[in-house]
């Protein structure tokens, strides 16, 4: 029996490369489309541009059409990573072109699955020029997206494509708004600077594990009839060792409009809706690792 086959973007990166070992792990034939080599060769990659239509086009061609090599799907996750690291216009330039080349090819070849990094930051709170208290707690699906910044945008507008593709093609897409990804080795650190608890205030002290992440990916693939939906993706818990209480009245005193109870560590980006809709469970914590 052939192997389900999926394409993965960007999967050189620090989230990539875990995306890329779970579906290896998980029986799948897995291709990665990137610029560069990844550091372990877990799986065949293709050096691709994806701000050119065409090598996308012509880099899934072979993964599309008959069973034998029809892709299960994309898991594109390939993007200028935060704002600020490149010129405004390259950033939003890049983030949304790519975006609409994978989901443009997908369309064209009859790939009927995506699933696309969104961020956090498309709420707007994290890279904010002046800093902004959430309008409720936790902040969930519904909360509105105000960024500022053109890595944010980017975010809502690939949103918004993926939500223009299922509408023309019926495809599939899931965009994840991930919470501050962490990969193993970057936990021992974050617990010496625990006492830099301010300094995580504008990602509302968010986390999630590349880990589990990939496990998402895989669940967004494996499910049929989502549409298109947006959906958060963060830990349970919060990366600071303080209680959730105590830094919501210390850091956000004018957040009034509080809908769980602030027990314990609890996170304040639901996951309450990826949870119902993919069965996800987060594995890795912090306080484990």
């Amino acid at each position: 029996m052939n192997k389900p086959r999926i394409i993965v973007t960007g999967g050189s990166g620090k989230a990539g490369k875990w995306i890329l070992k779970h579906f290896v792990e998980q029986n799948y034939e897995v291709v990665n489309l990137d610029m560069k080599l990844p550091d372990e060769p877990v799986c065949r990659t293709i050096i691709t541009d994806l701000n050119d239509l065409g090598q996308v086009h012509n880099a899934l061609a072979p993964f599309s059409g008959g069973a034998r090599k029809e892709a299960a799907g994309i898991v594109h996750f390939a993007a200028i990573p935060q704002a600020y690291t490149h010129p405004n216009d390259v950033c939003f330039r890049n983030n949304v072109m790519i975006t609409n080349n994978i989901l443009e090819a997908a369309a064209n070849l009859g790939i009927g699955k995506a699933v696309l990094a969104s961020s956090e930051s498309s709420y707007g709170i994290c890279f904010a020029a002046e800093f902004f208290e959430p309008q409720y707690l936790p902040v969930d699906e519904d909360h509105p997206q105000l960024p500022e910044d053109s890595y944010g945008l980017s975010k809502v507008v690939n949103e918004v494509t993926a939500e223009a593709f299922h509408r023309r093609t019926g495809m599939q897409v899931i965009s994840f708004r991930l919470g501050n990804i962490l990969v193993p080795e970057s936990y021992a650190q974050l617990k010496q600077n625990f006492d830099q608890t301010e300094a995580r205030k504008r990602i509302l002290w968010s986390y999630i594990d590349a880990r589990d992440v990939a496990i998402a990916c895989r669940l967004a693939i494996e499910k049929d009839g989502l549409g298109a939906q947006a959906l958060n993706l963060a830990a349970d818990d919060i990366s600071s060792d303080r209680t959730t209480r105590e830094l919501v009245e210390r850091y956000l005193p004018g957040v009034k409009d509080i809908r769980i109870p602030l027990e314990g560590r609890v996170s304040l980006l639901s996951n309450a809706k990826v949870k119902q809709l993919l069965g996800w469970q987060q594995r890795y914590k912090l306080m484990e690792q």
